[in-house]
């Protein structure tokens, strides 16, 4: 099911569909008999406990001021129902009978609470609150996420204070509980049993960092907890492997941003470089606009400096919910800008050069180069865009497919852009977001470009349209689907064979447009 209105990633509304679209695909798993059953319903009964906790608490008591009594009602019942059923699936296992039945019977329940939902309660709630409000009622959503026990409890009292009280009691107890069954370490995996071996290695390392879900915490918190670059650190740990990849040398420069103030470039030279100017790629990292930095990204830097012989050089752009759109793209443009001018001081060819990056980095390579060509500045001679952002728009069929994915899910995609575009409602249709909203003559301004999408990743379905776009204006166009990996594996070189073989294609499409002088050492 889907709302059938426009919302704002923010709304109480849209984070209770992101929500549903999770669990839904996760009993698509259990249903098609792939993935770890035990897993999937863990995630299944950790993700309905905060959902129901956090409805409760925010919107029951809502109801009942609003006059929404059958509806409030109804909801309660099938609240108790879905604990009652999440119980029993925790207390047996998969095989059993009385699982099996209750799994049948929660899966029943759920869809339908969910389509009462969507289609009768949530727009009538809508229309009785009105739109302005319901961003504020989802900052009280994801608040009382994070003070919700992380487990069913049917017999607790389900509205407003005394339900919280009761969490408050009951969230230490399940968490220690989780701890210490081991239950903890998976919720934060990829069950579904379609990422390749590699690949579920490092979402099954991530999530035995205990992490808490990103889509529910500030900011900040968020950026506390541990990243995909730990992740892979800790597959290479339990190998045996050494890191991080030698390069010739790793210097952080100060250069001003687009606020007047100061940004960082991280510069990268290739181990063993040619002689003469190099050629020099400006790689720009992901997270949404809100999370992760250089630090992050720097695997990827690594193997791009030595694998094109290029200097690769990284901005750390200011990020939301501090600079807010279009603060990010502003600085990405001083950046390259700056570069431009300095590249002979850090032995590059302001001739050679080209632009790429991962998630939002692969939307503000594109941004960029249509911004450089409005002013009428040489564009790069190349770009790459991995896993690239294209629209705000929750597009195409993988928003459905992929939306229980990990590290990126559904419901994070949109914590993110409540974050990013906060206060900024209007940037969602800026072109520097919406990529997929350009007019073929914008389009046609692109230098050749390569476009590299993964199966377990939310934005495959607008990064795959991108490249069409792309292709159909008359850019050269190079798009490339990796199956069985999920978003953020492109930096994973070390330990995920699909990362190294997405690297060296990129690195073999900046040689091949930056005239061939790169050495393309490593490169097929």
């Amino acid at each position: 099911m889907a709302l059938s209105y426009p919302t704002q990633p923010g709304d109480i509304d849209h984070l209770i569909a992101d929500d549903h679209a999770v669990v839904e695909r996760q009993f698509q798993h259990l249903e098609a008999g792939r993935g770890d059953r035990r897993t999937l319903v863990d995630q299944i009964s950790f993700e309905l406990s905060l959902h129901a906790f956090a409805e409760e608490t925010v919107m029951y008591p809502l109801w009942r001021e609003l006059g929404m009594d059958d509806f409030d009602d109804d909801a309660r019942e099938e609240h108790g129902d879905i604990k009652e059923l999440l119980v029993t699936l925790g207390r047996t296992e998969p095989g059993e009978a009385e699982f099996e039945d209750a799994l049948t019977e929660l899966i029943s329940v759920t869809r339908h609470h969910v389509e009462d939902e969507e289609q009768e309660e949530l727009p009538a709630f809508r229309a009785k609150v009105g739109a302005e409000r319901m961003a504020e009622l989802g900052k009280e959503f994801l608040a009382a996420k994070r003070q919700a026990p992380p487990a069913p409890h049917p017999h607790a009292p389900d509205e407003g204070r005394i339900e919280k009280l009761v969490g408050a009691v009951a969230k230490p107890v399940d968490a220690a509980k989780a701890a210490v069954t081991g239950k903890k370490k998976r919720l934060a995996t990829d069950a579904s049993g379609l990422l390749d071996p590699q690949a579920q290695a490092i979402v099954d390392a991530h999530s035995s960092l205990g992490p808490q879900p990103f889509e529910i915490l500030e900011p900040e918190q968020a950026r506390a907890q541990p990243g995909p670059d730990d992740a892979v650190k800790k597959v290479m740990a339990d190998q045996g492997l050494e890191g991080p990849e030698p390069v010739g040398s790793v210097t952080d420069l100060r250069i001003p941003d687009a606020a007047g103030g100061e940004q960082t470039l991280r510069v990268y030279t290739p181990a063993t470089p040619a002689e003469g100017p190099l050629p020099i790629i400006m790689w720009i990292h992901g997270g949404g606009w809100v999370l992760f930095d250089i630090d992050t990204y720097d695997a990827s830097c690594r193997g791009l400096t030595n694998k094109t012989g290029a200097i690769v050089v990284s901005p750390d752009y200011r990020r939301a919910p501090e600079a807010v759109f279009p603060a990010c793209h502003d600085d990405v443009l001083a950046a390259w800008r700056w570069t431009v001018a300095n590249a002979a001081q850090m032995g590059g060819d302001p001739a050679r050069m080209a632009i790429g990056g991962e998630s939002v980095g692969g939307n503000m390579a594109p941004a960029t180069c249509l911004q450089l060509a409005a002013a009428g500045e040489p564009l790069p001679a190349a770009q790459v865009c991995v896993y690239p952002l294209t629209t705000p728009e929750q597009f195409g069929e993988s928003m459905e497919d992929a939306a229980d994915g990990r590290p990126l899910n559904r419901a994070l995609l949109s914590w993110m852009a409540m974050h990013a575009f906060e206060g900024v409602p209007e940037a969602a249709q800026d072109p520097r977001i919406d990529l997929l909203s350009w007019p073929r003559e914008s389009l046609a301004l692109m230098p050749p470009t390569l476009v590299i999408t993964d199966e377990r990743d939310v934005l495959r379905s607008q990064g795959q349209q991108f490249a069409a776009n792309l292709e159909a204006a008359g850019v050269p166009t190079t798009a490339t689907y990796y199956e069985g990996v999920m978003h953020e594996f492109f930096g994973a070189s070390a330990v995920l064979d699909k990362a190294e073989a997405a690297q060296q294609e990129a690195a073999a499409h900046f040689a091949a447009a930056l005239d061939g002088s790169a050495r393309g050492a490593g490169i097929g």
